[in-house]
């Protein structure tokens, strides 16, 4: 009698410590294209090669893409997913800093449209990052998979102490699985092998910088009591408000004080796009940053006043507001030179969803 066939199962599985290796990757995107914009800037836009012959930054995005798609399938070690996560970045950012010049027929660098779609694209990896944060359901499969590629560590002698105990409760999850026998007797198999092996921990690594680095972040968390965090964050949206309420005061301001407007104008820094014919979308910026400005003012002064939970809602309201929404058209406008102020609201977002968790919940 022929024994059952056993169905293949292709369900993908996501990779354990995904959101790490996305969140390095943004990192790298927006690094690339925010360096190379400022050293093209700097430098009087310099060009590789002569004769004719142009050799663009997109062909090293595209050469850094190929590196990063071989390394995993050449090598299995663990720290390939970290160099593949930054060189993926890189040249992504490289790439697409040139998208200007190939959605224009005249090969247009300077685009406008270019800024926003860039940062577009970054927001949906964004979007997957956050989604990738999400908790899911364990699954036996799933948590199989994760802990034979933890157990990579050890064979690199590189499996610290607590890599050992989230990987000894992965397994004592799966052993416990009565649904899967198959999966929980593996499970049980290598939790066993790992409690009963001698290999030590491994040796420490020696690395001051990041020893220094580390330090310095626990002094400063012990620092940061809710006071100064919440006069730090009134302090930084009251500067955002400014910002956000810059552009809208501009306009309004141009025909009863023509003076002060073009001063508000003078602050934009390197390219700026003029609105020429495109006054439906300066309008649509010029609502969008004044409803975000005017929520930022509402939050610092519920933070002033003490009242935390609905200060964090309007903020963070605001702070998506521009994020998502009006940097879009900011960047349209501004190019570029938005990056460091899109940087900024990021972090005051960060700063709310810490005060929140740390402070409020």
């Amino acid at each position: 009698m022929q024994a059952s066939l056993t169905p293949r199962v292709r369900s993908p599985v996501r990779r354990e410590g995904a959101e790490r290796y996305l969140l390095l990757t943004l990192l790298a995107f927006a690094g690339s294209v925010g360096v190379t914009r400022f050293f093209l800037e700097m430098t009087g836009f310099p060009q590789i090669g002569g004769g004719g012959l142009h050799i663009a930054h997109v062909l090293w995005g595209g050469l850094i893409l190929f590196v990063a798609a071989l390394l995993p399938l050449v090598w299995s070690n663990r720290w390939v997913y970290v160099a593949d996560a930054l060189l993926a970045g890189v040249g992504v950012g490289l790439f697409i800093d040139e998208v200007g010049k190939f959605i224009t027929a005249s090969n247009d660098y300077f685009f406008p449209a270019a800024a926003p779609i860039i940062y577009a694209f970054f927001l949906l990896t964004a979007l997957i990052y956050l989604r990738l944060r999400r908790r899911t359901r364990r699954q036996a499969r799933v948590e199989l998979y994760w802990a034979l590629d933890a157990l990579q560590e050890w064979l690199d002698h590189d499996l610290d102490r607590k890599e050992r105990a989230a990987l000894r409760s992965e397994l004592s999850w799966i052993a416990g699985q009565e649904g899967d026998p198959d999966g929980s007797r593996l499970g049980r198999v290598l939790l066993d092998f790992l409690d009963t092996e001698a290999r030590g921990a491994p040796a420490p690594r020696r690395n001051r910088w990041v020893r220094r680095l580390v330090g310095l972040w626990l002094r400063f968390r012990d620092w940061l009591s809710e006071p100064r965090l919440r006069a730090m964050l009134a302090a930084g949206m009251f500067a955002l408000a400014l910002v956000a309420l810059k552009n809208p005061g501009e306009v309004l301001l141009q025909n009863r004080f023509p003076g002060f407007s073009t001063w508000l104008a003078a602050l934009t820094a390197g390219r700026h796009v003029e609105v020429g014919g495109t006054w439906s979308l300066m309008l649509a910026r010029v609502t969008l940053e004044t409803l975000a400005g005017v929520l930022l003012l509402v939050s610092v002064a519920l933070l002033l006043a003490r009242r935390s939970r609905p200060a964090v809602v309007a903020g963070m309201a605001a702070l998506l507001l521009l994020l998502t929404a009006a940097n879009l058209l900011v960047f349209y406008y501004e190019q570029f030179s938005t990056m460091a102020t899109a940087a900024f609201q990021l972090l005051a977002l960060l700063g709310l969803l810490h005060y929140r968790k740390e402070f409020i919940d």
